[in-house]
C-alpha cells in the first residue's frame, strides 16, 4: 500500500511492489493476478482494519446519541487518516481504469452504512426515532457527520481533524440527527 501511496497506481510497478514487500514478481502474480488485484487487496486490508462497534440495542434516547457520537467519532479517526485519504484519492483516480479498486472501497463505506442503518433500525423500532422518519437516515447521519470535511480532505485544504474536533462533530451529528428525526412530540 506504502508504494501505491508514495508513487500513484501507474508510478507504483510490480517490480517497486515485489522488491518493498521482499518477495518475487512471480509470487505476487501468483497471489493476485493482476495490478489491479493488488491494489484492491490493500484496500480491503484497511477498511477491515476499521472495527466497528457492536453493541446491544439503545433502550433510550441518551443511549441512542451516545451509539451514535461513538460510531461517528470512530468513523471519523479512522477514515480522515492520512493514508486512507490516500486510498481514497488511489480508488478516485484509478476508477475508470481499475473499476474493481474503487468498487472494494465502496465496500467499506457500504459496511459503515450497515452499521448506521442498523442502530437505526433499531433505534426505530424501540420508538426512539420518528416511524416515519426517512429509510435512508445511514446516509443522512453520515452527512451530518462529514459535512464538506471529506472533500476538503481530498483537495489537500485541510490537515485530519484533530481528537477534540473529531468528539466535537460527532457529538453535534448525534445530537442533529435526533433533533431531526426523534419521535414527534
Amino acid at each position: 500500500m506504502d508504494t501505491f501511496v508514495e508513487l500513484g497506481y501507474t508510478g507504483a510497478s510490480t517490480l517497486k511492489i515485489a522488491t518493498r514487500a521482499q518477495v518475487s514478481k512471480r509470487e505476487l502474480y501468483a497471489l493476485f493476478g493482476t495490478k489491479q488485484a493488488m491494489l484492491a487487496a490493500c484496500i480491503a486490508d484497511r477498511a477491515g482494519r476499521m472495527q466497528l462497534p457492536t453493541q446491544r440495542p439503545p433502550r433510550h434516547r441518551d443511549e441512542l446519541e451516545t451509539l451514535l457520537a461513538g460510531l461517528g467519532a470512530m468513523v471519523l479517526r479512522e477514515v480522515s487518516q492520512p493514508g486512507v485519504i490516500a486510498v481514497f484519492r488511489l480508488a478516485i483516480t484509478e476508477a475508470q481504469r481499475a473499476p474493481e479498486v474503487a468498487e472494494t472501497l465502496e465496500s467499506a463505506r457500504r459496511s459503515v452504512r450497515e452499521a448506521v442503518r442498523g442502530i437505526t433500525e433499531q433505534a426505530r423500532s424501540a420508538g426512539l426515532i420518528d416511524p416515519q422518519a426517512p429509510r435512508d437516515m445511514d446516509v443522512r447521519f453520515l452527512a451530518l457527520l462529514w459535512d464538506d470535511l471529506m472533500v476538503s480532505l481530498l483537495l489537500r485544504l485541510r490537515e485530519a481533524p484533530k481528537a477534540t474536533e473529531i468528539e466535537r462533530r460527532a457529538k453535534r451529528a448525534a445530537e442533529e440527527f435526533l433533533r431531526l428525526y426523534g419521535p414527534s412530540s
